[in-house]
């Protein structure tokens, strides 16, 4: 029997087996990542490394009159720079209006790592605030690789201490040579982790999984409902849910979609469904039904992990707690069949 299919007063007479039921039910594919818009591929990452060693004569050269032509023709050169800086777009933005008089906005910087993403081949105009700001990003570049990193207090340490950019052009010009020792790598991939900007790239797509998943549900049978928008404003509510049944004006059932592969994120998506069943009940009289029931559909190992949170969870929603596997039997097994059309 899954909690959402037993009384209130069957949860509460034995939590730990209900517990058990959802945990057996929860799948995980963090081994999998959706690709997404503008991935890059391998092929393309090494096609703009060989222009950009190239354009160096093998990192002899690193300075602007020799890179930025290769990034303009090429402009994979700029994700390989980056790369090898180890900054986020926001940062290199952020270090070259520092370090510059040409300033280069945040966004600005986002949207050029996405438009050589999308077009790894369709070369950048060579002139305009765009070339202006690239110019100014690749010369910030060229003084950070060659100066390397300088010396820090001991108890920190300095983002260019990598292998490549330890010793500024002579790191780079050995690493390139003689090949990065596999300790190395292994290292600088634990410090970075491995797919680390992928997956906050994709984090939302991830996360609409589960949420399309609902919304076929809700529409397969015919139920109105509002889908919110991220950090929308809600009458009633200080944190909107992600669906409201039939619609904010008069919402009956409220359901948060919330899918984490880490537990302490999860605590938190617990907290916030724990706040939904306490505004639910908040003015009630004793005796008087919440204005709403709340539903939490859950995904990933996160939700797997503290029992005590999943108690919580379930207490929280009643036992109407959904995984992917269980989805099928959400409307059915909650208010929301009091809504159905069809």
């Amino acid at each position: 029997m899954h909690p959402f299919e037993a009384t209130f007063e069957e949860f509460q007479a034995d939590p730990g087996h209900f517990v058990s039921v959802v945990f057996s039910t929860l799948v995980s594919e963090f081994l999998v990542l959706p690709k997404g818009d503008g991935f890059v591929d391998y092929a393309n990452f090494e096609t703009g490394y060989e222009r950009l060693k190239q354009a160096t004569a093998s990192f002899q050269n690193i300075d602007v009159d020799s890179i930025l032509p290769a990034a303009v023709q090429c402009p994979m050169v700029v994700i390989v720079l980056r790369s090898m800086l180890g900054f986020t777009p926001p940062e290199w933005a952020y270090i070259t209006t520092q370090r510059t008089r040409v300033e280069v906005t945040q966004g600005f910087a986002r949207t050029l790592d996405r438009r050589v993403r999308m077009n790894p081949s369709t070369p950048l105009r060579e002139d305009g605030l765009t070339f202006d700001r690239l110019s100014a990003m690749v010369s910030v570049a060229c003084q950070l690789l060659n100066d390397g990193s300088p010396p820090t207090e001991p108890d920190k340490i300095h983002r260019l201490a990598k292998a490549d950019t330890q010793g500024g052009g002579a790191s780079l010009r050995t690493l390139s040579t003689i090949g990065v020792p596999y300790a190395m790598l292994l290292y600088e991939r634990f410090l970075g982790r491995p797919f680390a900007g992928h997956r906050d790239s994709v984090s939302e797509i991830v996360g609409d999984s589960l949420e399309s998943a609902i919304e076929e549900v809700l529409t397969g049978a015919g139920i109105s409902f509002q889908k919110t928008k991220r950090a929308e404003r809600v009458p009633g509510f200080d944190q909107a849910p992600d669906f409201i049944i039939p619609s904010a004006f008069s919402p009956k059932v409220v359901i948060e979609a919330k899918l984490t592969e880490d537990d302490g994120t999860a605590r938190d998506k617990v907290t916030r469904v724990q706040h939904l069943h306490a505004l639910s009940i908040r003015d009630q009289t004793p005796g008087q039904p919440p204005r709403y029931s709340v539903i939490a559909c859950i995904a990933g190992r996160g939700f797997g992990v503290r029992r005590e949170d999943m108690k919580k969870l379930l207490n929280a929603t009643r036992g109407k707690v959904f995984t992917l596997k269980t989805l099928g039997m959400l409307v059915e097994n909650t208010d929301l069949a009091a809504y159905r059309t069809r």
